[in-house]
């Protein structure tokens, strides 16, 4: 059973203390001395979230509330959300502000408020990078095929 793959999320360490082997969740950081048979689970099956989207020509959808035919590219909508990011992590502006005035997703009108979501509602590189961040905590820049976005981790 030993060499078996582990489930996915799962990793296997050794002890420094003891020197025997232990699984550590990924998700959660807790670990356990027996193999695990299942999937690791993250603490918690939801997550809330709101994102400052800044579609492109080659979105999905390339319209919003703001604009009705989006003309930018892939380039100019990252080096946008780039300054967005830069803005907020000076403190020049709240996440919140900018995602009401700027985001190409109708969310704008909450702040971009999500709301809760769990796995599988969102595109898969959205989902991964906001239940990688810690409540409080803001993404770089994550490409979806509905453009790129700025993600704030609320809950």
């Amino acid at each position: 059973m030993s060499d078996a793959p582990l489930p996915a999320g799962w990793e296997k360490r050794t002890s420094r203390s003891s020197g025997d082997c232990y699984y550590l969740n990924i998700h959660t950081k807790e670990s356990q001395w027996e193999v695990p048979t299942e999937p690791a689970q993250p603490k918690g099956d939801k997550v809330r979230a709101s994102h400052l989207l800044v579609k492109h020509r080659d979105s999905r959808r390339p319209s919003s509330w703001r604009e009705e035919k989006i003309t930018r590219s892939k380039e100019e909508a990252l080096a946008i959300l780039k300054e967005y990011e830069s803005r907020i992590k000076s403190g020049d502006v709240t996440f919140e502000e900018l995602a009401s005035q700027f985001s190409d997703c109708n969310s704008a009108k909450k702040g971009g408020d999500l709301g809760f979501f769990g796995r599988g509602a969102m595109q898969k590189p959205f989902e991964e990078a906001t239940f990688a961040l810690q409540a409080g905590q803001m993404s770089g820049p994550v490409e979806t095929d509905s453009g790129v976005h700025l993600i704030l981790r609320v809950e």
